[in-house]
């Protein structure tokens, strides 16, 4: 396989240093985003997932965050002014940045989103984030990440409430 896609060469266009990492893509495995992280030997707070969301159904909005958190819906929707955001249909997802399901990359989407970056994101020196195809991530440094895209800084996610122990 190649690491050449839309979002890598977007980066390479723009002068954003990168690496390419590539991993089993194993859709009924469960989290992507956690498999992603255990099969590079990543810190799951390191690797990001994206996902695109519809602000009052009128506002499509990219979203990356870490793998191990989970989405604040609220909060994204009043980055927007809007009331709501929900998850949008993977198919009009893919029709609007070009993107299957599991490979959406916030880089060289065919309609450029608005993007949201978790500022938890932001406290790592190094990130991984799709590449625009399943199986395939870049290591980036999150400023990069932000810059290259004009992505908003924003507090959007919280990590998973810890799994409780057993009496």
């Amino acid at each position: 396989m190649t690491g050449q896609t839309s979002a890598t060469r977007f980066l390479a266009r723009h002068g954003v240093p990168f690496s390419v990492h590539e991993y089993d893509y194993a859709p009924g495995g469960g989290l992507i985003g956690m498999q992603a992280a255990a099969a590079i030997g990543a810190d799951p707070a390191c690797v990001l997932k994206t996902l695109v969301v519809m602000v009052d159904r009128t506002t499509p909005v990219c979203l990356v965050v870490p793998a191990d958190h989970k989405v604040d819906f609220k909060k994204v929707a009043g980055l927007f002014g809007g009331r709501n955001a929900r998850m949008m249909a993977p198919e009009r997802a893919a029709e609007l940045t070009g993107f299957h399901s599991g490979g959406t990359s916030p880089f060289g989407q065919a309609t450029q989103l608005p993007v949201v970056l978790s500022d938890v994101a932001m406290a790592q020196p190094h990130v991984y984030i799709n590449a625009g195809r399943q199986g395939l991530v870049v290591g980036i440094a999150p400023t990069d990440a932000q810059a290259v895209v004009g992505a908003k800084i924003a507090d959007i996610s919280a990590p998973p409430l810890p799994a409780p122990v057993a009496p």
